[in-house]
């Protein structure tokens, strides 16, 4: 049958069994949501801003397992979702950008809303397109979907002038292909000597990341970490892939990771990286970091092989099979020399004794008591993530939502609307701060106007807290531009978008407050006030070796 474009890019929508897309409309597009509004089977999001659109794709990617879905029109509507893509580029998030444009004919004249998008989000997209032929538009959003969803995932923008959308052709109905794993390039020698590096290793240490999640490979992880009997640092991207209280378990790790974790990769003979990059906030300073032990990496993109540290021995693979791999190679082992070592490190260093973290920790006891450690999380980006990876209690993989790469601030409120409208069997939360929130705080109004049950846990501490930390540390004290003095009651500016407000004292127990909050059903912002200098420790100071932590335990 012979259809426009735009009723072309809404079918293809639905064979990729899309039912939930944000975005915000404009003259580029305007066919595109005509052909939605006539469709009527797909759900559209208006957000209230299109960089709240990217984020809460990203957010609907990351909790669903799925794809994310967001349009804009040209120009800055196209613009506006760049930090939200360059966001999912950097954690590696399955995401399809639509964006509108000129028509072809006023392409490369400086026309009304017209941008170079493509040029704009090459080096943030796993791959971008301007489609220029109708017959043709069916087959690249098909081609983008199986681009953002294959391999290590990642976003990819698909840019249509606005002819496009009105011309028309034959469309045909086509299912999806399904996205298969490939096999792992590595040969059986590759495989045998992995096993063979583990068998040998007395004091092994496993450091996983983000393609655990990505691979929903939680539960294969755990199984690897027991049978070989091996402590497990987690990188931010993966806290939810371990239950706090495992005795294997060590902790965050890197710049504001445990001592435990951070002592383990030093003092191992063997460091197993699954899913995980060597970021510089995990490593720190690079030179030594090789000294007396082997490593060994599995990752799925040969790109991240011997990037930033040398290894021992790679396998190229996902995550989910590559440890199912091994799972049926290795020896069941006990080191318990090793793993007694660990514990110590454990009980003497806790996370938690930073008197300087004592109130945020409340807060988010409190909340996973309240939550039995199963909400989703999501974050903006500052001392509240790094005390919300640190203190909440996850007991389900695949919970943590957060901007680890890219560090985006204003990315938490987004990114939860997303999550709400893809597991709405879950409580999420959005644990953030005042700086970050106030950037995208307007997204409240899409919270209230969809009904969703979200509460926004406001960590108030009147300043940008991570940068303010650092300038206390390593700047005398020179709190340029980071005090947030202005006057606003977030309470007040909940309830001015229609949701409700709560607000939580310094010395106040958050547990009442809380469980309201949690009962409320609908969008909800508790102002939870946090002392000036409280700080995340601990902290590996920049420039700085893993084991050269500050601790912060001084009174």
């Amino acid at each position: 049958m012979k259809l426009s474009g735009a009723e072309i890019i809404i079918q293809c929508l639905k064979e990729q069994k899309v039912d939930t897309i944000f975005g915000f409309p404009g003259g580029a597009v305007i066919q595109i949501y005509d052909a939605l509004f006539r469709d009527g089977t797909i759900n559209h999001i208006l957000t209230a801003h299109e960089q709240g659109a990217s984020h809460a794709a990203d957010g609907y990617a990351r909790a669903s397992g799925r794809v994310g879905v967001c349009l804009a029109t040209s120009g800055p509507g196209a613009t506006n979702l760049v930090t939200g893509i360059a966001t999912a580029y950097m954690d590696s998030i399955p995401l399809v950008a639509i964006t509108g444009n000129t028509p072809m004919n006023l392409l490369g004249k400086d026309s009304f809303q017209e941008v170079d998008i493509l040029g704009i989000t090459m080096p943030v997209t796993k791959h971008n397109y301007m489609v220029t032929d109708v017959a043709k538009l069916a087959d690249t959003i098909r081609e983008a979907f199986a681009i953002a969803a294959s391999g290590r995932p990642g976003p990819v923008l698909v840019d249509i002038p606005k002819n496009i959308t009105i011309e028309k052709t034959e469309y045909e109905y086509r299912e999806p292909e399904p996205v298969t794993i490939p096999r792992s390039p590595a040969t059986e020698e590759d495989w045998n000597r992995a096993a063979e590096m583990i068998r040998r290793a007395e004091r092994p240490f496993i450091y996983a990341g983000g393609g655990i999640t990505l691979g929903r490979a939680a539960k294969e992880l755990a199984a690897l970490v027991r049978k070989i009997d091996a402590c497990l640092g987690l990188s931010l991207m993966a806290m939810d892939c371990m239950e706090k209280d495992d005795p294997h378990y060590t902790g965050m790790i890197g710049m504001h990771g445990s001592k435990a974790s951070n002592m383990a990769m030093k003092n191992c003979d063997l460091l197993i990286v699954l899913g995980a990059r060597f970021s510089d906030r995990v490593v720190g300073k690079t030179e030594g970091f090789h000294e007396n032990k082997r490593i060994l990496h599995i990752d799925i993109d040969p790109a991240e092989i011997n990037k930033n540290v040398p290894t021992d021995h790679f396998i190229i693979s996902h995550m989910k099979p590559a440890l199912e791999e091994l799972l049926k190679r290795v020896e069941e082992k006990k080191h318990p020399r090793w793993m007694g070592e660990i514990r110590e490190l454990r009980e003497k260093f806790p996370v938690s004794r930073a008197p300087q973290s004592k109130r945020p920790k409340e807060l988010l006891d409190a909340l996973t008591e309240l939550t039995g450690g199963n909400a989703l999380i999501a974050t903006e980006v500052g001392q509240h993530q790094m005390w919300a990876a640190q203190f909440y209690g996850f007991r389900q993989p695949y919970s943590f939502l957060t901007s680890g790469g890219l560090g985006t601030m204003g990315y938490g409120t987004g990114a939860a609307i997303g999550a709400c409208f893809a597991r709405r069997d879950r409580q999420v939360v959005s644990v953030a701060g005042d700086g970050s929130f106030r950037m995208n705080c307007q997204e409240l109004s899409t919270a209230v106007q969809n009904k969703l049950p979200l509460v926004i846990l406001l960590m108030n501490n009147k300043t940008l807290g991570m940068v303010r930390q650092w300038q206390t540390l390593f700047y005398n004290g020179n709190y340029s531009a980071t005090t947030l003095d202005y006057a606003i009651d977030w309470v007040k500016l909940a309830e001015s978008f229609g949701a409700k407000g709560f607000r939580i004292g310094a010395q106040d127990d958050p547990r009442p407050v809380l469980k309201q909050a949690l009962e409320s059903g609908c969008p909800v912002l508790v102002d939870c006030d946090i002392p000036l200098d409280n700080k995340v420790f601990p902290m590996v100071p920049p420039g700085a070796a893993l084991d050269e932590l500050v601790l912060g335990d001084e009174a």
